[in-house]
């Protein structure tokens, strides 16, 4: 009975699990299947970058496929290794499936486009680019219909860069970036970096790029060999402009090695490197202290980014056991965005006819701001541009200094990913009030080498003039003093430069002309002194701005002139002038005299009138006048006496003037007499005097100081002296007060190509 009992025991569970089974069997006859559609990822999962997008893409595709109503997604993703040709490849790959929607990742415009070369499925699928490029509509192939981007405008990051560097003013950098990406196959990014820089003052030195880390056998010697190159140079602002996380680290960490990490150095990292700093460990950080970035800004405040962050460090910590610290960064917010819009989309599809046009129009109008904020218009661009943290790399992490967005420029104004108070007058040093720079520095670095070679400036030490240039020696002391408006005036502009020049004087004993051929032939880096702008030099070197006025002036000594004669003064009227003033003064000195000298004791005698007539000519008469007759005879005289006088001292004073004339009128009289002239031996205006103007050579006179023109005026050595115009002041200023050459006799002379003084002439060095 026992054996029986167990047997039937057995039996009837045997019947009731396969009455269960079947059952369930039924059920599931009942409930429709779920259909799979697939969605294509091409990531670089050697890179942080990729391996966060990949965890951001497979978190949207759970959530939806939780959804029990919803066609179930199924996510295929490629590595590409960082390697153009793979991603190519591997979108060609995707492309071959029958149930494949779209393609997510970090393909560039280019690399689809020539995907769509060797497979023309690939124009059926909607293509989403999460990389940072420059894609303008316009230049969209026609082959790629689809083609979405979803990643930043790179022109975007460039104008960020540039408005750093314009902010601390440096002058010139140096730009690293990597060939990956499209960053080598577009030209118009570095020409919109150049153009950015050039709006605020600054423009690029010196370049460096690193090919992708996927093609380096030994990248971290490649890496130094080229810095090495870099340190020496003089410039020390360095732009990361484009590069991997993994490109990034392995640069600063060679720098800080080889010394390019210290005090007076800058170094600029972009987004993609910036935005991974929160998921990067101890040593990363270590590398980049000093460096300054930019991130795209995004809430991380919100519940839907909370919920977010814990999915994301569970699964990326079971996927990536190797990985230090777990962060979601804005690249992966992108990929989850990108890809919950595909299945979005598809989900409306689902709901009718399929038809690819309303399923990219279903793209388009999806949310792609769940959590980066992005949003998408009707041709797949942004409607809004990103705005950006600014972050200064310091201790262990990183601190949030400003924010910066296209429309208003930098500011600190940030709540909520809003601008919600915005002041168009922002003071930005007020923003950026303490940076610790490379090496602890808390100045702004000049972004210069401070240990670079002195530049060996030429400076004119035989001049005629040494008010410009002058050239002491101190014996007592073993020094040479270098002093003058020239040296000043260079002076004061190196003061302005935001690096420090170091430079050395030496005095050079040629002529003009030779000081500027040695600046042409790099035997001295430059040239500072009082030094003509003329055309023939003019192709030789490049000059400074002018600082003073040009021109050349003919200066000569007057000729003896009438107004040395005692009785010139007579020549202010005419005889007949002089006869009537005298003979109305007498007439009215003697009605006067008639009429007062009854009851007026001071007219009665007639010395008494002949002195009236006299102190009356200057106001200076004492006697009282007490009739009313006669002082109606003596007022209007009065005031004819103060308009005659007036008179009389203008006609005298231009009788004066044009007494005063020029010994020699032009310079044709000088030729035809054959008279000597002089000028300075080491100017151009030697050679101006025979070449364009046809002195014979015999007639000039090279006079090497400023009182030799005085000597040379006086003994008849020379009729006359040509100046540069400054030159020229400074004479006339000197002597005319002595009387021997007067500032009035100076004849300007144009048309030479002749533009002023530059404090500075320099070739390329």
């Amino acid at each position: 009975m026992g054996r029986n009992s167990s047997l039937q025991l057995i039996v009837c569970f045997y019947v009731l699990h396969l009455l269960t089974w079947l059952r369930v069997q039924r059920c599931h006859c009942l409930v429709p299947q779920r259909s799979i559609m697939s969605i294509g990822g091409v990531l670089d999962l050697v890179s942080l970058m990729g391996k966060q997008q990949q965890i951001g893409m497979e978190i949207a595709v759970q959530e939806f496929n939780n959804h029990l109503g919803f066609p179930k997604m199924d996510l295929k993703i490629k590595d590409s290794h960082g390697n153009s040709a793979q991603v190519i490849a591997s979108v060609m790959d995707l492309s071959q499936s029958n149930q494949g929607l779209a393609i997510i990742g970090t393909i560039t415009h280019n690399e689809a486009n020539l995907a769509s070369e060797f497979s023309d499925t690939i124009k059926n699928i909607p293509i989403l680019s999460l990389t940072s490029s420059a894609v303008r509509p316009e230049l969209l192939s026609p082959r790629l219909p689809h083609f979405i981007q979803v990643g930043n405008d790179i022109n975007i990051h460039m104008q960020c860069i540039a408005a750093i560097v314009g902010e601390f003013k440096w002058k010139k950098v140096t730009i690293i970036y990597e060939l990956n990406n499209g960053f080598s196959s577009d030209p118009g990014l570095l020409l919109s970096l150049s153009y950015s820089l050039r709006h605020v003052g600054s423009e690029i030195e010196n370049h460096l790029a690193f090919p992708s880390l996927s093609t380096l056998s030994d990248p971290k010697t490649t890496i130094e060999n080229e810095l090495n190159k870099l340190k020496k140079k003089s410039n020390r602002v360095f732009l990361i402009v484009h590069s991997s996380l993994e490109i990034a680290s392995m640069v600063c960490e060679k720098a800080k090695q080889i010394g390019l990490m210290e005090k007076g150095s800058v170094w600029i990292i972009p987004d993609e490197v910036a935005g991974l700093l929160d998921a990067v460990n101890s040593s990363v950080i270590l590398n980049m202290q000093g460096i300054v970035g930019f991130k795209t800004h995004f809430i991380e405040t919100s519940e839907a980014f909370t919920k977010f962050k814990f999915k994301f460090q569970r699964r990326f910590a079971l996927e990536y056991p190797e990985e230090d610290n777990i962060h979601p960064s804005i690249f992966a917010l992108q990929a989850y965005d990108a890809t919950w819009a595909i299945v979005d989309a598809a989900n409306k599809s689902s709901q009718s006819k399929f038809s690819l046009e309303q399923f990219s129009e279903n793209i388009l109008s999806s949310n792609f701001d769940r959590l980066s904020g992005k949003t998408l218009s009707k041709n797949g661009q942004l409607l809004q541009p990103p705005s950006f943290n600014i972050i200064n790399v310091i201790g262990k992490s990183y601190r949030e200094m400003a924010f910066w967005a296209p429309t208003i420029g930098f500011s600190k104004n940030i709540v909520n990913h809003k601008i919600m108070e915005i002041n168009l007058n922002n003071d930005s040093s007020e923003v950026f009030r303490t940076i610790y720079w490379p090496g602890g520095l808390q100045l702004v670095p000049k972004g210069h080498n401070n240990e670079e070679k002195s530049l060996k400036i030429a400076i004119p030490s035989n001049g005629a003039f040494t008010q410009f240039v002058n050239v002491t020696y101190d014996q007592s002391k073993n020094e040479t003093s270098i002093t003058g408006f020239s040296i000043s005036v260079f002076e004061a502009a190196v003061k302005h430069l935001p690096y420090d020049l170091h430079y050395n004087f030496v005095p050079f004993s040629g002529s003009y002309d030779e000081m500027v051929d040695q600046v042409y032939n790099k035997t001295w880096d430059a040239a500072v002194g009082d030094t003509s702008i003329v055309a023939y030099r003019y192709h030789l070197v490049d000059f400074s701005q002018p600082y003073v006025e040009s021109g050349l002036h003919m200066v000569v000594t007057e000729q003896p002139a009438k107004s040395k004669e005692a009785w010139m003064f007579l020549d202010a009227f005419t005889k007949e002038m002089w006869l009537t003033m005298a003979a109305m003064h007498i007439f009215v000195g003697v009605v006067i005299w008639l009429i007062e000298r009854e009851e007026n004791a001071d007219l009665r005698g007639f010395g008494s009138i002949l002195w009236f007539l006299v102190t009356v000519l200057f106001y200076a008469h004492r006697e009282p006048i007490r009739r009313p007759l006669a002082r109606t005879v003596l007022a209007p005289w009065l005031i004819a006496i103060f308009i005659v006088t007036n008179s009389f001292i203008a006609s005298l004073t231009s009788i004066t003037i044009a007494q005063v004339k020029p010994s020699v009128l032009n310079i044709q009289t000088l030729k035809e007499r054959n008279s000597p002239v002089g000028c300075d031996g080491n100017s151009f205006i030697v050679k101006h005097l025979t070449e364009a103007l046809k002195f014979k050579p015999e007639n000039i006179r090279k006079i090497n100081s400023m009182s030799d023109y005085l000597a040379a005026f006086e003994n008849k050595d020379i009729e006359a002296a040509f100046f540069v115009a400054p030159h020229a002041k400074v004479f006339l200023a000197k002597y005319s007060c002595m009387g021997l050459i007067k500032a009035g006799n100076t004849f300007r002379l144009g048309g030479f190509g002749f533009v002023g003084f530059s404090p500075l002439i320099v070739t390329d060095f």
